[in-house]
């Protein structure tokens, strides 16, 4: 006779999406997501990302002719934005919302319902004691009701909810447990949430602005910007801040030469068109806030101030120009471009050195400060070129095009030049005068919309996570029959530090006082 096949039946389209949404919102897919998201991150801490340093991925692009197109299929240089990193996130989100919602069910059942019944067998249990029952004044047992009557105000003087019933008393503590967990995860959830928010419609820019000059907050202003998908530039709060004074102080002792000690700006801050200006200093630590946007100082630096003049002797260009610190002693790197110059345009590169020394190692910085100015450049000239609108580096100099100046010897002319010094340049090409120097500083104005609900998550979590590991859930009993006292003890928790006590103090408390 043939075996009867008897396959189970297949799932219906109802059946199978509720088994499918039973899986995501388990627990353990919640914590699986949670490793994924952890791991899916790592390649945004490796790979150059685009959001972050569009001159990083393309180096990279060079560097890896076969590797980078992969990576650029792939969203390995925009990870955070990526269609598979954004799969994780939310299923994640949604995993933890299916984890929340049915406990908070379970937990508001369980503060509403009183404690569990005491069992049959207290014997049982982890923790037991017994006792007789207390002796009256006429050496006759005591009174049961009055045996409960103890217990179940020594239990409620602890902080148990209470329930007594016929010959028992049953208590419980420890519902806060529970109720930290709930707030870990919902906190985890908020965090997700500010994080996704902060990202979508929060930027970071950095502008350099030399000391008295001013800066709007505007895309026109920033010298690099990052932001969100969803951000617009009427996100950006109309304020204007003017960078009036900018003072640092080094170490000048024997013992860290040269450290940084002090650094302060002064800045005039209008809030929004029309608002009166107000002065504030930023300080290390110490951002200027306006309208929800953080404005640091990041970085700072030296602008020489130069004039030059072509071989007509009009001025082809004149005002500071940043030079980018090299090391320690702000030696630093920089261009001086004039492209008006006539009949020829002009162009100069070198080094502008705060305290310069010239010894066998050459030109060169000894100390951060401004003690000995210098500025030592090379000189070239090449015919007009016409303006394509292309972007180009203002921190450094593309000589194509461009001859260097040389001496009649046939020598690079160089020059060093201190505050104040002219140089005429061969063969009558014009003059270049170094005026003085300012300092500039880097600005860095961020804002970030949710970050006071992502920092109260953070907060929020910690308490949660404080309340899962130091609140153990706890549950005591008390059955007083014609003959003895039984108590005993449950600790729904994995150490079960103090139950013996409590047991034994329960007891005590029922039976009136220290046994003999």
């Amino acid at each position: 006779m043939a075996k009867e096949n008897r396959s189970a039946p297949a799932l219906g389209l109802r059946a199978t999406l509720r088994y499918w949404w039973t899986q995501l919102t388990s627990m353990r897919t919640a914590l699986i997501l949670l490793f994924a998201l952890a791991l899916a991150a790592i390649p945004g801490s490796i790979v150059p990302q685009r959001s972050v340093s569009p001159v990083g991925v393309q180096d990279y692009l060079d560097a890896h002719p076969t590797l980078g197109p992969i990576y650029e299929k792939i969203g390995m240089f925009s990870v955070y934005t990526s269609p598979w990193f954004s799969a994780i996130y939310l299923l994640l989100f949604i995993s933890l919302i299916g984890c929340i919602l049915p406990r908070v069910g379970v937990y508001v059942r369980a503060l509403r319902a009183e404690p569990v019944r005491t069992p049959k067998r207290l014997t049982r249990l982890p923790e037991h004691a017994t006792s007789e029952l207390p002796a009256d004044a006429d050496g006759e047992p005591g009174d049961p009701a009055e045996v409960l009557e103890r217990a179940a105000q020594h239990l409620r003087s602890k902080r148990f909810r209470v329930a007594v019933r016929g010959d028992s008393v049953s208590a419980e503590r420890g519902y806060l447990r529970e109720f930290g967990n709930l707030i870990f995860h919902i906190s985890l959830v908020l965090l997700l949430i500010g994080v996704a928010v902060g990202n979508l419609y929060g930027y970071r820019g950095n502008a350099i602005v030399v000391v008295g000059q001013g800066f709007s907050n505007s895309l026109t202003q920033y010298d690099d910007i990052t932001a969100g998908a969803n951000f617009g530039e009427h996100d950006l709060a109309p304020f204007q801040l003017k960078v009036d004074e900018f003072s640092a102080k080094f170490e000048t002792g024997d013992v860290q030469t040269g450290a940084a000690r002090e650094f302060k700006t002064l800045v005039t801050v209008v809030d929004e068109p029309g608002a009166q200006p107000r002065r504030e200093v930023i300080e290390v630590n110490k951002p200027l806030s306006v309208q929800g946007t953080s404005v640091h100082v990041l970085a700072h630096g030296y602008a020489p101030q130069v004039t030059v003049r072509d071989a007509e002797g009009n001025v082809a260009f004149s005002g500071p120009v940043v030079f980018l610190p090299q090391d320690g002693n702000f030696t630093s790197a920089g261009a001086i471009k004039a492209p008006d110059g006539r009949p020829e345009r002009l162009a100069f590169q070198g080094y502008f050195l705060p305290t310069a020394v010239v010894d066998e190692k050459g030109p060169r910085s000894v100390f951060p400060d401004a003690f000995n100015p210098a500025l030592f450049l090379n000189a070239w000239y090449g015919p007009p070129r016409t303006e394509t609108g292309v972007p180009e580096n203002v921190y450094s100099l593309d000589t194509r095009g461009l001859t260097q100046m040389t001496t009649p010897d046939g020598d690079v002319f160089r020059m060093q030049l201190k505050p104040g010094d002219r140089v005429a340049l061969p063969d009558g090409k014009g003059t270049l005068s170094f005026d003085g120097y300012e300092r500039w500083v880097k600005l860095q104005v961020s804002r970030t919309p949710a970050l006071p609900m992502t920092a109260g998550a953070i907060g929020l979590a910690v308490v949660g996570l404080c309340f899962s590991l130091f609140i153990r859930p706890r549950r005591l009993w008390v059955r007083v029959t014609d003959e003895q006292i039984e108590a005993a003890g449950l600790d729904r928790a994995s150490a079960r530090t103090g139950l013996d006590d409590d047991v034994l103090d329960l007891l005590e408390a029922a039976y009136g006082g220290p046994r003999e």
